[in-house]
């Protein structure tokens, strides 16, 4: 009922500042590629001669307000040929755009996805948009194109370890970022214990970042957003694309269900280390992962279209028949795009993601599974308002159910023994908000201000815990299923402010508050499979995250550069971490070990970029601390944040150097992360015991690593396209620390470090086709 009402107290308000209009009419439809009919997202809609414009939005629609009279319209998008049409409003008005792409252009590669002026003029701050073209370029491990390590070369955006998909953004956590695939969350998203992470280039097409300036209609974490959306398929002509490398394989397939009207795409991977793993003899060793892409359209006339993606993927490692670990990631989303009127859009979805891992030892006398996941189930409904060329109102409510299994441990022992099986309760929680937001210009100024309302409710079903001050269980209660135990809630108000000082300069600033109600919980700052998410509870508070930015950006000779520095500060209520010596895994009662209180980051980043020429790439730095303060640890002072960095710097390059070669460079600097040594070992009964020294007051050597590589095209005509990768991680074989273990010398026996280096000079090949 709160949802219906609030819907039709927005649209009455909305119905409201459409009749008030007089002699206005809508010029409304949609963006797209004319070779593929696949929908352009954000591309531009600007009138010329006037300072109106607007964007289409992540389904390619666009909708834009005018008085009575003619006008020449101008579409364009990074990447294509921009178009003109002349239009004479003297009603509203529906125009379908196709967009021709700069196939031979290699300076179609950006970063940036609409106007050239985008970073500018757009009404956006601590926003990444990758174009898919240019994670294709940029060098990484083994060759395997990964849009989550590219984005990881980004200002503010750092890498949880050498090969871990994970990142920090702006001093939050990994488990901090909301990672969503056609709006399905991803609630792990690595490859083979990071190498590579779950996205495969050929089958996404657009990706964004926002660091700050969260728009309302995002929740649910209190760093960042990462928004990946899948390509939809070709509406016209079928297409085979794929490559072959040295440990993994891919292949998509493409096209129409009926032309101008469906379209599919599926697309899939494998690695085959587990192919060469029988050469070595007494070893029986499995190390593989694979993922399958499908989505598919339809539109059902002009003013719907449903659209379904699924994705899965699997993780497998085993040893012989004693060790096996797997992990993976089920995730779909059904989404209907509907258009009410030319000023009105509406996206319903129902999504389910589901993530779970399982662990099995096996011996003669013992078979021992240890397992974990989350499963949600979400309803979300998105409406967006194009009042005026100068206001659009975006609106909304969603509703999550999720169901936690912390973990699973089951023994099934040789008969006669004593069952040692055990499981934690699982835990179930409803998330909802409604969120409304107003976007409006006022000749230099632009203004986008929102509100989100987030409710958090913990159900009943098992035993729920009391804890005192020092960890130790209380009391015990057991609320039924289905009943209310605890509620949390609370308002998120969001900002973004531009200021244009002319056509080349702007100031912007902004400011969000972020509730999140979910923790990750993990041994480690990089993460692994083998990390879980618990729910808050009457004993876990959500965190709570107020960030404030600040930014200065100019594009200078006709926006083939462009330069911004950005500043911020970010503050977290119940901010939270272990108790000394906790262990995570399979732990009942660590509710009563995790401890919370004030977190801070803030920062300053620099980043040039060069758009056009032969030459492109960009430069950028960042200088950031990030620090907890919690009772408990450390004393009760200020300590830093396991993976601060203060300094991160990033070179990029990628140089046309003929029609068939193009070469490409990168190169990082990274300060060693924080970490806590042991200060020494004593004996308690004969059993060495380390002792620790204040939290995080050591760091682990600087990372920095130059990778290179090398594109070769081979054939490059409509009907077939086909080129050659190479690549060298690490060039000049850098031994980065991974790990530091302690141990005592047997000879002098006093205690010594050891480092584990993961990889140097790691080459890889890869042939790519597509026809």
């Amino acid at each position: 009922m709160l949802r219906r009402n609030f819907c039709y107290a927005v649209l009455m308000l909305l119905s409201v500042q459409l009749l008030s209009q007089n002699n206005m009419f809508t010029l409304s439809g949609g963006i797209r590629d004319k070779d593929s009919g696949e929908d352009i997202l954000y591309g531009a809609v600007m009138v010329k001669g006037t300072s109106e414009s607007t964007s289409s939005n992540e389904y390619g629609f666009y909708s834009l307000t005018l008085p009575e009279g003619t006008y020449t319209i101008q579409f364009s998008y990074m990447g294509y040929h921009s178009k003109e049409e002349i239009v004479e409003l003297t009603q509203d008005t529906r125009l379908e755009v196709e967009l021709i792409s700069e196939t031979t252009q290699i300076d179609e590669v950006v970063l940036t996805a609409e106007r050239q002026d985008k970073n500018v003029t757009k009404n956006e701050t601590g926003v990444v948009n990758m174009n898919i073209k240019e994670a294709k370029l940029v060098p990484v491990i083994l060759g395997e194109q990964d849009v989550m390590k590219t984005m990881q070369l980004m200002p503010g955006v750092s890498s949880a370890s050498e090969t871990s998909s994970g990142f920090h953004v702006r001093g939050g956590s990994i488990g901090q970022n909301l990672i969503t695939l056609d709006e399905s969350p991803v609630y792990n998203a690595s490859h083979l214990l990071g190498m590579f992470s779950i996205f495969n280039s050929d089958a996404i097409k657009d990706v964004k970042m926002y660091k700050a300036g969260i728009p309302a209609q995002y929740g649910g974490r209190a760093s960042s957003v990462m928004d990946i959306r899948m390509k939809e398929g070709n509406m016209r002509e079928y297409h085979t694309t794929g490559g072959i490398g040295l440990l993994s394989s891919r292949i998509s397939m493409e096209g129409p269900i009926v032309e101008d009207q469906g379209s599919f795409i599926i697309s899939g991977r494998r690695t085959y280390i587990d192919l060469f793993t029988p050469l070595v003899k007494s070893i029986n060793a499995k190390l593989y992962f694979y993922d399958l892409n499908l989505k598919a359209n339809y539109k059902f006339g002009e003013h719907d279209r449903v659209y379904l993606t699924a994705y899965l993927g699997k993780d497998h490692l085993g040893i012989n028949k004693e060790f096996s670990f797997e992990w993976g990631n089920v995730n779909t989303s059904l989404r209907w795009n509907h258009v009410f009127t030319d000023k009105l859009f509406s996206n319903l979805s129902f999504i389910t993601s589901d993530y779970n891992y399982a662990i099995g030892i096996e011996d003669l006398s013992n078979k021992i599974t240890l397992s974990s996941g989350i499963r949600t189930y979400d309803l979300k409904h998105d409406f967006s308002f194009h009042m005026t060329p100068s206001t659009t109102s975006r609106f909304g409510y969603m509703s999550s159910f999720k169901t936690f299994a912390p973990g699973k441990y089951t023994n099934k022992s040789a008969p006669g023994t004593a069952d040692t099986s055990k499981k934690i309760p699982e835990s179930q929680v409803v998330e909802s908000a409604l969120y409304t937001s107003l976007e409006q210009k006022y000749g230099d100024w632009s203004v986008n201000y929102g509100l989100r309302y987030s409710i958090f409710n913990v159900l009943g079903g098992r035993d729920f815990h009391t804890y005192n001050p020092s960890g130790k269980r209380q009391s015990t209660v057991y609320h039924k299923s289905g009943k209310i135990v605890k509620t949390y809630h609370g308002l998120e108000p969001r900002l973004n402010l531009t200021y244009l000082l002319n056509k080349q300069r702007s100031i912007k600033a902004s400011y969000n508050r972020m509730y999140q109600y979910i923790h990750l919980m993990s041994a480690t700052s990089a993460g692994s499979p083998t990390d879980y998410w618990i729910p808050s509870s009457p004993n876990v508070k959500p965190q709570i995250t107020d960030q404030f930015s600040i930014g200065y950006y100019e594009n200078f000779l006709e926006n083939s550069y462009e330069m911004s520095v950005e500043t911020y500060y970010k503050k977290t209520t119940h901010a939270v971490a272990y108790r000394d010596l906790t262990s995570i895994m399979l732990n009942e009662h660590i509710e009563g070990d995790i401890l919370s209180g004030d977190g801070r980051a803030y920062g300053v980043e620099f980043m040039v970029k060069k758009k056009q020429g032969d030459l492109t790439g960009w430069a950028s730095y960042t200088l950031s601390r990030t620090e907890k303060k919690i009772d408990g640890i450390n004393e009760g002072k200020w300590f830093l944040a396991n993976y601060d960095k203060t300094h991160d710097i990033t070179l990029v390059g990628m140089y046309k150097l003929s029609d068939h070669w193009s070469l490409s460079a990168s190169w990082t600097f990274q300060t060693g992360r924080a970490v806590t040594f042991p200060a020494g070992v004593y004996d308690v009964d004969g059993i060495p015991v380390k002792e620790y020294t204040q939290r995080n007051s050591y760091r682990m050597d600087d990372f920095h690593k130059l990778d290179l590589g090398t594109i070769y095209t081979i054939t490059d005509t409509k009907e077939f396209k086909s080129d050659l990768v190479l690549s060298l991680y690490n060039a000049y074989g850098r031994d980065n620390p991974y790990s530091i273990t302690f141990s005592k010398n047997k000879t002098t026996g006093k205690n010594q470090a050891k480092q584990l280096t993961l990889f140097k000079f790691v080459p890889s090949i890869t042939w790519n086709f597509k026809f």
